[in-house]
């Protein structure tokens, strides 16, 4: 059963237009994925927008509210970072999960057993993503690591059930 959380999927960019348009910032992997959630957003307020409609142009999503109509409205929501709930997200497949199921487990060194800390969050520097590990009392050391999320290289497995992330890391790296 999943926990249910906010996840934060896009923000609303600067306006498009005199008529309430706005450029729609997808957080989604792929950005297309945005559109398949548009009936469940809403905003760190709770407030429930009504996406009128998203559409793509030019590689970028143009996007208009229910009920806002002019340029001026829309400039309120810039920059406004859009949410839905972990119960709206689809069901995948055993071996994969949501990067913020990741949050919170505990990184244990394949090889010498030794607990490194748990993944405060998962972040893109550019050539792949990396798990930020932070120290726990039960960590090692003191030390803040940064952990490709590369599979079989650097990811040997992921238990789920059980909250933990066996990675080929040793402790001194």
């Amino acid at each position: 059963m999943k926990k249910n959380k906010l996840i934060c999927i896009g923000s609303i960019g600067k306006p498009r237009g005199l008529k309430g348009e706005f450029f729609l910032n997808s957080f989604c992997n792929p950005p297309k994925n945005i559109i398949s959630y548009t009936k469940y957003i809403k905003t760190n307020n709770d407030i429930d927008l009504k996406i009128e409609y998203i559409k793509e142009n030019n590689l970028k999503f143009l996007s208009k509210i229910k009920g806002i109509e002019d340029v001026d409205q829309i400039k309120k929501h810039t920059n406004t970072m859009l949410y839905i709930s972990s119960n709206n997200l689809p069901e995948i497949k055993q071996d994969e999960i949501y990067w913020h199921d990741l949050e919170g487990m505990v990184v244990i060194g394949h090889n010498n057993n030794e607990i490194l800390g748990s993944v405060k969050e998962l972040n893109n520097f550019g050539s792949n993503e990396c798990l930020i590990i932070q120290p726990t009392d039960d960590s090692v050391d003191e030390q803040q690591r940064l952990i490709p999320f590369i599979k079989k290289t650097f990811i040997h497995s992921i238990d789920k059930k059980n909250r933990v992330i066996k990675v080929n890391w040793q402790s001194d790296y």
